[in-house]
């Protein structure tokens, strides 16, 4: 037992002595390829090997024949296992460079596509890695060149509706200043029709503005959606009754909800407005309100003959206002744009579809806790 133990002890030194020259040359290493780590940690197993080998074979005054023949078959084995730890870490190597030249191409701008040879389960891990975060820098490259594209066409609009009103109340001033003007009190009318018009617009870009911010201050209060399509379809009804359409809210469940009644009754009134401006005269803009398990859902359902599928997506980005025929001369295309994120900062969601003869706005919010 003492002779098991004084081997076990020598053969311990010797390979302690190995292992922690292989730990400081690997430490020297350690910014070196991987086919140098993996080759050292191989020639730090032989080595261990080997000098407990020689430790015990001393200690025990082996012959130099029985001497010779151990260390020939530790050398033999020390040779076989560093070349099967350079075969490997080449392998790993030309692997990692692979996954690494395919991680370029989607940083420079392309899509990731996994190396064709497969690898390790650890960068097979990663390649899956980097194809989900490939598709999620597509899609959000592909929301900034749809956000740019937003603003741009937002500018132009903007622009152009400014440019008009503001020329017409140069014309009408230096009208007035000149004594030209027959009519000044008309003139003065359309003055402030056109500054109240310009205004609104301003006001719906600095609402917008606060929205993209995520500085929307809501003061959410308990209330019931009866109430709030109530106000929304009685603010509504003089510009009904001017282009003669009909509101209908008979279908209203007064379920509870909790919102910021000055905000959402913006979102109605945004609504109701759109769908009574873009619905023909006689036609019927109906408002509806349903509960579901944990929501409530409030619909605005107009005539205006629906819209293009392949414009549904674009309805509620800023700036869009579909084509010329169903644009109002006064619309800047913020107002959809507004209501989606007013309906968000409530936890909501805003959607549109396609019915008979018209299309369907719908704004989904969590109904109010007990």
């Amino acid at each position: 037992m003492t002779d098991i133990l004084v081997i076990a002890l020598f053969a311990f030194l010797g390979a302690a002595v190995a292992g922690l020259l292989g730990a400081l040359a690997l430490r020297f290493f350690r910014h070196r390829s991987l086919v140098v780590s993996v080759s050292v940690v191989a020639a730090v197993a032989v080595t261990a090997m080997l000098a407990g080998t020689l430790a015990v074979a001393r200690a025990m005054f082996l012959s130099s024949h029985d001497l010779t023949v151990v260390t020939t078959v530790v050398a033999m084995a020390a040779v076989v296992s560093l070349v099967t730890a350079v075969l490997l870490g080449r392998w790993v190597a030309a692997r990692s460079r692979d996954l690494a030249l395919a991680a370029r191409s989607f940083g420079d701008g392309g899509t990731f596509a996994a190396p064709a040879e497969q690898a390790t389960a650890e960068l097979a891990s990663l390649a899956k890695e980097l194809a989900a975060t490939s598709a999620k820098l597509d899609s959000s490259r592909d929301r900034e060149r749809a956000l740019e594209a937003s603003r741009r066409e937002l500018v132009a609009w903007i622009s152009h509706d400014l440019r008009t009103p503001l020329a017409g109340l140069r014309a009408m001033s230096e009208a007035l200043e000149d004594g030209m003007a027959t009519d000044s009190r008309r003139y003065l009318r359309q003055i402030r029709a056109e500054v109240e018009r310009m205004n609104d617009m301003v006001g719906d870009l600095f609402e917008l503005s606060r929205i993209h911010a995520g500085s929307l201050a809501l003061s959410p209060a308990r209330t019931s959606v009866h109430d709030l399509v109530g106000d929304a379809l009685a603010g509504a009804d003089p510009l009904a009754l001017e282009h003669g359409v009909r509101l209908v809210g008979n279908r209203i469940d007064a379920v509870p909800v909790e919102v910021d009644s000055k905000e959402m009754s913006r979102v109605l009134g945004n609504l109701l407005i759109n769908a009574i401006r873009r619905t023909p005269a006689d036609g019927t803009v109906a408002v509806t309100a349903r509960r579901g398990e944990d929501t409530v859902v409030l619909s605005v359902t107009d005539g205006c003959g629906g819209i293009p599928e392949e414009d549904l997506p674009r309805v509620f980005d800023t700036g869009w206002r579909g084509s010329h025929a169903r644009t109002p001369p006064a619309g800047a295309g913020l107002g959809l744009a507004i209501v989606r994120g007013i309906v968000e900062a409530h936890r909501g969601h805003a959607g549109v579809r396609n019915v008979a003869g018209g299309c369907c706005f719908e704004i989904t919010l969590p109904l109010a806790h007990a």
